[in-house]
């Protein structure tokens, strides 16, 4: 079995990029900050901003947590879309009344929505970024490939779907209701699943030498599993991402790209 550790790989990322913030800071006298909109407090979904926010401290980008209620989401982010000193906007999902979603998300400026949600955004959002970056790192080709994307939501299978399908890739989308889902992953040399259902792909449904990234995140009383059954992991003939630090580094990583792109952007306009 070979491990694609994303661990690894975000480290040397993190180092690229705490270089690129002290060239932004030194040279253009532009600090990188990045705003985080948070209506719905969840231990789960706090961990993350815990880990954003440490991991922007590392590399020297300001993170601001900013709690509030939804109610209040539109007017915050028409604030922060003018304030200079931002480049980076996310907000924090689900929301408490999710029928909102679309219209909180869109309301962020295309050009500081660093997460890749909004329908007019300017960047790719951060997971999908992930998983091409591991894919590469470790290189995985794509082309003459059969890849099987389960899950079509916001995050992660939506948006990978079209940046794959950009590079004229052959990918199937599937989810867990699929009728076709089993055969659709024993015929597929690549699997990548994010549905959050635990231990949806099961051994059977893995051919040998399949490569497989399992970005689902879901929590059982033993803590965080993925969307992989135990027993593909028994398998000693294909390529897996650990249950813990595979994609889900390179996420963040990916994140913090896109918010030092935003900044050199607008050093560039203010040239």
């Amino acid at each position: 079995m070979k491990i694609l550790d994303g661990s690894s790989l975000a480290s040397y990322i993190k180092e690229r990029q705490a270089t690129e913030v002290r060239s932004l800071i030194q040279g253009s006298r532009i600090q990188p900050k990045l705003a985080i909109i948070r209506t719905n407090p969840d231990p789960i979904v706090d961990s993350y901003m815990k880990l954003k926010q440490q991991y922007g401290q590392d590399i020297g980008v300001e993170v601001e947590v900013h709690t509030i209620e939804q109610n209040e989401a539109i007017q915050r982010i028409a604030k922060l879309n003018n304030d200079k000193s931002v480049q980076g906007i996310i907000v924090q999902i689900p929301l408490p009344n999710p029928k909102q979603t679309n219209e909180i998300l869109n309301k962020v400026d295309p050009d500081k929505d660093v997460d890749g949600l909004a329908v007019k955004t300017k960047f790719d959002a951060p997971t999908p970024m992930a998983i091409t970056w591991l894919l590469a790192g470790y290189n995985i080709n794509l082309p003459g490939k059969k890849i099987a994307i389960i899950g079509h939501g916001r995050l992660v299978g939506k948006p990978l779907a079209k940046l794959l399908s950009t590079s004229d890739l052959d990918v199937s989308v599937v989810d867990k209701n699929s009728g076709d889902l089993s055969e659709q992953c024993t015929t597929s040399d690549i699997i990548i699943s994010a549905t959050g259902v635990p231990g949806l792909i099961t051994s059977q449904m893995v051919k040998p030498d399949a490569v497989i990234v399992d970005a689902g995140v879901a929590t059982d009383s033993n803590g965080l599993i993925g969307d992989v059954a135990p027993d593909v992991r028994e398998m000693t003939d294909i390529t897996i991402t650990p249950i813990k630090g595979g994609v889900g580094p390179l996420t963040v990583c990916a994140l913090f790209d896109n918010v030092i792109r935003s900044a050199r952007n607008s050093t560039d306009k203010a040239k």
